[in-house]
């Protein structure tokens, strides 16, 4: 039996592709981003064919599913009886299908106990190199942690992390993060396109799907965090993620020193009040240079911009980043540097600036205790 459900599974995500490579060639649309999306979706078809089998075949649920249908029976919102969650309640004039939507992903949410975004208006501030980082002080302060990538156009975790070009595999129920060695759970659409050049020209639309996907599809399990990764500015996938996952815990806010960075994200901090996110600090990047020969400090972007932001903004200021060239070297080596270079001066500042995330969750302890 299980071998005719693997072989069923398998054949139902060569039929989704060849689907979408179809839909590309009528549509015009770039066959990698038709993949991307396809490989996502077909693990679910798979599931759905692999259910059907099973149950057309009499095979016990136990049998089909294992310890996994009791993983399942615990995340869907019919089992749940937390009443304040706005996924028991189907809204006025919402379509069926959306209502099932938003449960399949409150369904993968409830499970997670902190959801924090990492926003900034301003592109080149660093913003991926802080929220691999934190993901990765996190796993090292001995935290289940989960690196979401919603960056469709310009994803750049995998590379950090040295796990582009890693196949994805799917289940029964949907498909599988990449999991690295300490625990850390990644999910990109880096990790979707068949080669790390290929474009992916979407609107709005599709990447709203493709995120809905993110959390909806992949099996992130029981996790302390989830760091969303978000590309720069205010525009879609920003919205996309705080109204899919309904209620995020916070948002980490980057921007580097200088006034012309520093008046970009102002409105990122003003998007965060429109859609009622709390905006849990701001991290300065890219604070300064201090030689490694001699040991003076060169503002090259200027001082003190997201110090004075916080203060006028009224949110915690978490602190000042400063350059490092090691912090480059450990981002092409795709070894985030508070693991590479945990003694460094900028890993410690990074220590520092998450340090009252730690707090506020209870943690205590050094965050070198655990290897990503």
């Amino acid at each position: 039996m299980r071998l005719v459900l693997v072989a069923v599974a398998r054949a139902a995500v060569v039929q989704g592709l060849v689907v979408a490579m179809a839909a590309a060639s009528a549509r015009g649309v770039t066959a990698a981003a038709v993949v991307a999306v396809a490989v996502v979706a077909a693990a679910v078809v798979a599931a759905a064919v692999v259910v059907g089998v099973a149950l057309a075949a009499g095979a016990d649920e136990g049998e089909v599913f294992g310890k996994e249908l009791a993983m399942t029976e615990q995340r869907t919102c019919s089992s749940c009886d937390d009443t304040s969650c706005g996924a028991q309640k189907q809204r006025s004039g919402e379509a069926d299908q959306r209502f099932s939507e938003r449960q399949a992903i409150a369904s993968r949410m409830c499970a997670i106990g902190k959801k924090i975004v990492v926003l900034s208006g301003k592109g080149g501030v660093g913003k991926s190199t802080v929220s691999a980082n934190l993901a990765a002080a996190l796993v090292m302060a001995g935290k289940t942690v989960g690196l979401v990538d919603i960056d469709i156009h310009g994803p750049s975790i995998p590379r950090m992390l040295h796990i582009d070009g890693m196949p994805v595999q799917g289940t029964e129920t949907g498909i599988l993060p990449i999991e690295l060695p300490g625990g850390l759970k990644v999910m990109s659409m880096g990790l979707l396109l068949r080669s790390k050049d290929d474009a992916v020209i979407w609107r709005g639309p599709m990447k709203y799907t493709a995120i809905k996907q993110f959390l909806a599809d992949v099996e992130w399990g029981p996790l302390d965090y989830l760091i969303v990764d978000c590309p720069p500015g205010t525009g879609d996938e920003p919205l996309a993620i705080i109204e899919l996952i309904d209620k995020p815990d916070g948002a980490i806010v980057v921007t580097t020193p200088q006034q012309v960075a520093v008046q970009d994200v102002r409105r990122s901090i003003r998007f965060c009040e429109q859609t009622s996110v709390p905006v849990l600090g701001i991290i300065e990047n890219m604070s300064g240079f201090i030689c490694p020969h001699c040991g003076n400090r060169s503002d090259i972007f200027g001082a003190g911009g997201g110090e004075a932001l916080a203060k006028v903004a009224g949110v915690p200021f978490l602190g000042a980043i400063p350059m490092d060239p090691q912090v480059v070297v450990s981002g092409d080596d795709g070894k985030p540097f508070v693991q590479s270079e945990p003694d460094g001066e900028t890993a410690k500042a990074f220590a520092a600036a998450i340090r009252p995330l730690l707090e506020g969750d209870g943690a205590t302890g050094d965050t070198n205790e655990k290897a990503v």
